[in-house]
């Protein structure tokens, strides 16, 4: 028997970014949106005595891997030994969560393959310790998301959302992103945002708005946007690409370097990348929202 599930990248619609913490993470206030780029994600019996995460465009340690180990050692499921097999279609390094949806996806396939009674809480808790993205991939969907990403709160809607993705083949470091932010935060005078008051406007807008993020797009802004451009400027030349091409909001997702447009319809969305394809040296994708069932485990016969 194999089991599947879809990993799907997020979108960080916006990004403040707070104080850090005495353990190093920053405070961030986030709107996270899962989209239908997504990985896909395996589990089988491994043939051998030991597990295996087999995803060849992943140098080093595998979020995944980690995932996988900590379930066992949580819950105590030793056996079997399982093959987890990892198709990657999100950028690795592009600030769209690749990683991080990749160990949110093993932990619920993990919990349907041994039969463990794990509570989503129980999971998130878990899942904080192998990676600050991690706990909101555990039900990827509509978050708004808290703390240092500790905190998910599950939004009652589902945005719906038109956007293209610009993205390249260069990556860029997270932790690099937020020292350099907060080297550019310190050269400059600048105080860190009050996360208190901009998140309560942001949770404000949140509630009142229906399903469409651009009712409020004064408020999707990303604080590591100039640390990221900084430190590669071709993002900026995406984001001037979509700005042209009529996105009604354009930003970096996460620490970057992918810069998505916000569009008011599939349609536009469609048009921006038939005419930006041709001058982006990248990929050009068009993304929507996750449809509820997207991350649900699915079974098939080998």
């Amino acid at each position: 028997m194999k089991l599947s599930t879809h990993a799907p990248a997020k979108l960080n619609l916006c990004l403040y970014v707070g104080d850090r913490r005495r353990d190093g993470l920053h405070e961030i206030c986030s709107l996270f949106q899962a989209v239908t780029l997504a990985d896909i994600v395996t589990m089988e019996l491994a043939p051998g005595d030991s597990d295996e995460v087999i995803c060849p465009e992943v140098e080093g340690e595998n979020l995944a891997a980690v995932a996988l180990a900590a379930f066992r050692e949580r819950f105590g499921w030793h056996r079997p030994p399982v093959r987890v097999t990892i198709e990657k279609h999100i950028p690795i390094a592009g600030g769209l969560g690749g990683g991080s949806a990749d160990a949110g996806a093993v932990l619920r396939l993990a919990t349907h393959g041994s039969g463990v009674a794990a509570r989503v809480e129980e999971l998130q808790e878990l899942a904080m310790s192998i990676g600050s993205d991690v706990p909101s991939q555990v039900e990827p969907g509509s978050h708004l998301v808290l703390g240092a990403g500790e905190v998910v709160e599950r939004l009652p809607k589902t945005w719906h959302v038109a956007a293209l993705l610009l993205t390249t083949d260069a990556g860029l470091h997270t932790g690099g992103v937020y020292e350099y932010h907060d080297r550019l935060v310190h050269e400059r005078g600048h105080h860190s945002r009050q996360l208190e008051h901009d998140c309560g406007m942001l949770t404000e807008a949140v509630t009142l708005s229906v399903y469409d993020p651009l009712e409020f797009a004064a408020l999707l802004q990303n604080d590591l946007e100039p640390a990221a451009l900084e430190l590669f400027p071709e993002a900026g030349n995406a984001l001037e690409l979509l700005r042209e091409a009529g996105a009604e909001a354009a930003h970096l997702s996460g620490s970057g370097p992918t810069a998505f447009g916000l569009f008011g319809s599939r349609e536009a969305a469609d048009a921006a990348q038939a005419a930006i394809a041709p001058r982006w040296s990248g990929g050009a994708l068009t993304v929507h929202q996750a449809p509820s069932d997207y991350t649900l485990v699915r079974s098939s016969e080998d």
